[in-house]
């Protein structure tokens, strides 16, 4: 059989849209994560129609008092969905529809990557197959409904495929095309982030060293910026500072939060692996402890028939055995790092611990063993290459089938997202070290007198801002009923005032006092210096980028003219 040039492609989207059947039904599918995540974005969407362009604050979360969360929750997911919810979308149909096409385009980024990797189109399609098509993307998707993780799995093959492109001929398209990649999976999720990076460095100075002879590092350096070298440290640099607007205030700002206990304390321990969940276990919709980890049985035909592929290409001086033997190691290191046997390594980088759940580790997992599946089926002989294709795929449909329904579904009307929403939607990590981790109950007012007597009229009130005037009989100390976190600055005609938020009785609250008299407040949630700076350094990516785009496009359009 013959592919023509976007068959593959075709038939590719059309496997990945059947799991996603049970999206099309009405209703939000019962996950552990899914309905927080529609509030979430509900409060995103919200900052961008009163003009904040980078969301930080969640106005209506944690029972109206606000909530950080947004600061340190990966954006892309959110303004994503913000762009389907633009366009008319309900908020729920805006988070499938994020989800239904992060899937498909999950696979068709790993067979861009896999076809560059091995110029084979039906070991691309299966590779993909078996990115999609995995047990724990079903996790993802119908039982934890972790869209984070789920638009993340897009930008690993993504990078891979731009580093290879990079190497065979040098780009700034391709180094750009690097770098919006990188970047994309900043934002998607942090912690998948951490696991993917170590192999994106690995791969692409690897990429370096292996693509002239002699392989020395200085004769790169002394290639300048249009050197491999430069270009793989180029789409680096880029990508961290496309999404430096996130990542810098997440990472410097989480001091001020209770992160570093909350996720210290041990929990991980409770998520270590046992070694025969990886091959097989029951499918299940509960809790953490109880979901399904396996890898899949047909993504274990490519793992171990990988050793044979080191040996078959290593015979053949192909260079692939080298990639095809890293693969398979960090494969095995990854899973290890899933047991309890790995728990010493826990406890000295200490990093691991942010990561929550140790098999998290799983989304790298999936990613090598389709990999390798993908360089197994490239070995076979072309006589029967598409027959093996034809009985993997159905194989690999036939055994999780069972595994992309949902449990169920929640129907809830839009204003129930949108309003208040009684809970912070996290663990507790996001919220202030000065304040208690969840709060129980909504306030009696937005605003309140508690020391001195006076009245309070609102004036107007937004995500990120409040304006009331007060006319105070003698001098009152005044609780606004949200949530203190630097970038909150209170300012009473003009000049700024102290804000207290340690008051045993209101703790965490932002409260301030105000003379007698009559008086105009504005309470506002500005950029610290730490995200000031951050904006300022993702801004002038941009614009580096969006000047380079147009430069090419304008000398190219010249040159056509001559």
């Amino acid at each position: 059989m013959k592919y023509g040039k976007y068959t593959s492609l075709i038939v590719l989207m059309l496997v990945s849209l059947i799991p996603l059947f049970d999206l099309f039904k009405p209703g939000l599918p019962l996950t552990h994560d899914g309905q927080d995540h529609v509030a979430r974005i509900a409060n995103f969407y919200q900052n961008l129609t009163e003009g904040n362009i980078i969301p930080r604050w969640a106005g209506n979360l944690n029972w109206g008092y606000g909530h950080p969360i947004l600061e340190f929750l990966y954006p892309l997911p959110s303004y994503l969905a913000s762009l389907f919810h633009f366009f008319g979308f309900t908020l729920v149909d805006s988070v499938k529809l994020v989800f239904g096409a992060s899937f498909v385009l999950s696979g068709l980024a790993m067979y861009l990557f896999i076809k560059k990797l091995l110029s084979d189109d039906k070991a691309a399609f299966f590779a993909s197959a078996l990115y999609v098509i995995a047990p724990y993307r079903f996790v993802d998707l119908y039982v934890r409904g972790a869209i984070g993780e789920h638009v993340a799995f897009i930008f690993p093959p993504l990078v891979f495929y731009f580093l290879i492109k990079l190497s065979k001929n040098y780009s700034y398209w391709h180094i750009l095309g690097g770098s919006l990649s990188l970047a994309g999976l900043i934002l998607s999720h942090n912690a998948i982030t951490l696991m993917f990076l170590p192999l994106i460095f690995v791969y692409g100075f690897y990429l370096v060293f292996a693509s002239e002879e002699p392989k020395s590092l200085l004769r790169h350096l002394r290639g300048g910026t249009k050197s491999l070298l430069g270009g793989v440290s180029f789409i680096i640099l880029l990508g961290f500072g496309l999404s430096a607007f996130f990542w810098i205030p997440a990472f410097m700002e989480g001091k001020y939060t209770l992160r570093d206990i909350v996720t210290s304390n041990g929990e991980y321990i409770k998520s270590f692996v046992a070694w025969k969940d990886f091959f097989f276990g029951q499918w299940s919709y509960g809790g953490t402890l109880t979901l399904s980890k396996q890898i899949g049985i047909i993504h274990w035909i490519g793992v171990f028939g990988s050793a044979i592929a080191v040996y078959h290409l290593h015979k053949k001086r192909n260079k692939l055995w080298i990639v095809c033997l890293g693969s398979l190691l960090i494969f095995w290191i990854t899973l290890f790092l899933m047991t309890s046997s790995s728990d010493p390594i826990w406890q000295t980088i200490t990093i691991f611990q942010k990561f929550q759940f140790t098999w998290r580790f799983l989304s790298v997992a999936v990613f090598l063993s389709s990999l390798l599946g993908g360089v197994l089926l490239s070995l076979i002989s072309d006589k029967y290459k598409k027959i093996a294709l034809l009985m993997f795929v159905v194989a690999l449909l036939t055994v999780n089938k069972d595994y992309w329904n949902a449990q169920g579904y929640l129907i809830k009307s839009e204003g129930f997202f949108t309003g208040i929403y009684d809970s912070t939607t996290d663990t507790g990590e996001s919220a202030p070290i000065w304040s208690v981790r969840f709060m129980e109950k909504r306030p009696k007012s937005k605003t309140e007198i508690i020391k001195g007597y006076g009245k309070i009229k609102e004036v107007e009130r937004s995500i990120a801002k409040r304006e009331y005037q007060i006319e105070a009989i003698g001098g009152v100390r005044v609780l606004e009923n949200t949530l203190y976190f630097p970038g909150w600055t209170v300012f009473v005609d003009g000049k700024e005032k102290n804000i207290e938020f340690q008051d045993q009785n209101h703790r965490g609250l932002i409260t301030f006092n105000v003379d007698k008299g009559k008086h105009f407040v504005n309470i506002a949630f500005k950029e610290t210096k730490v995200r000031l700076f951050s904006d300022i350094l993702s801004l002038i990516s941009i614009i580096t980028v969006g000047g380079w785009v147009i430069f090419q496009l304008v000398r190219k359009r010249m040159y056509n003219k001559k």
